[in-house]
């Protein structure tokens, strides 16, 4: 008797692995890394979808403090530990850059101001791979201060594989993207304006007055910051208010590294009034 093959029994196998595969593909593929926490605080990375056909992918780290507890921006204010975030063990990466949400303005405990945040924070990453189509695992190692009455060093590591795919963290880290002050230039129009910044050389010690619009009654702060992580300018102070809604701050020139002068230096302006913020690089004359 001949033998009868059953070719669609060959195909059981395979097909079978192919689940298996699928399945095994969406259990790596995590939409988060798992949380790493320290005695204050908490980190993890969250990954977030990308469009068709963008290099870019998108990530966030997301940062949980303690209740009563603080950590800081980019830049700490008159004290702090501003968080250093290292991608270098990373694979497949040429570049992460690390977007800032508007911080709040807090007293620092010791007669100054710090600049930072509280609660849950997302700061988003945008990912830029060595070789587009290929693999992409993001690796992290974080170092920052965490505060309450006293500040402590935190730590944290996370690692996640990201695939541009749709992500149940997009909407967490889409609304921290919105939150990131948007670049303007000086003078723009717009119910936010950083309308002008002079240096103040006519007294004993130089000051810079800069000139912003807000919308009426909103809670405005303005951050300066000088172009590497030596320089330490003062918090600009309010010093009045035009009846056309403009308001004036300044600031005495100092905390500017030895041998430094802030003429011709770019100075990046970050000016919040509410929830709503914008950041300008200026040269001072």
């Amino acid at each position: 008797m001949p033998r009868v093959s059953h070719p669609h029994r060959w195909h059981l196998v395979p097909l079978s692995l192919a689940l298996l595969l699928c399945a095994g593909a969406r259990a790596h593929a995590e939409d988060a890394s798992a949380w790493d926490t320290d005695q204050y605080s908490a980190l993890r990375l969250i990954a977030g979808s990308t469009g068709k056909d963008v290099p870019t992918l998108r990530a966030g780290i997301e940062l949980r403090i303690n209740p009563g507890w603080k950590t800081y921006w980019r830049y700490a204010g008159d004290s702090g530990l501003p968080p250093n975030f290292d991608f270098g063990g990373s694979d497949n990466v040429k570049s992460v850059t690390v977007l800032w949400p508007v911080p709040k303005r807090f007293p620092d405990g010791a007669g100054g101001n710090s600049i930072g945040y509280t609660g849950d924070i997302v700061f988003p990453l945008q990912i830029v791979p060595s070789n587009a189509g290929q693999p992409v695992t993001l690796r992290l190692k974080a170092s920052y201060g965490v505060c309450e009455k006293i500040c402590v060093p935190a730590e944290g590591k996370a690692q996640l594989a990201l695939t541009g795919e749709p992500s149940s963290a997009d909407k967490a880290l889409t609304e921290a993207e919105t939150r990131v002050p948007k670049v303007a230039v000086m003078g723009a129009p717009g119910p936010l304006s950083i309308l002008s910044a002079r240096r103040e050389t006519s007294i004993a010690k130089q000051r810079v007055i800069i000139d912003v619009a807000a919308p009426e009654g909103a809670e405005v702060n303005l951050y300066a910051e000088g172009p590497t992580s030596q320089w330490a300018l003062p918090l600009p102070e309010p010093v009045e208010s035009g009846k056309d809604g403009t308001r004036r701050f300044a600031f005495d020139v100092d905390g500017v590294p030895p041998g430094a002068t802030i003429a011709g230096v770019p100075i990046k302006l970050t000016l919040v009034a509410g929830g709503e913020a914008i950041e300008v690089t200026t040269h001072l004359d």
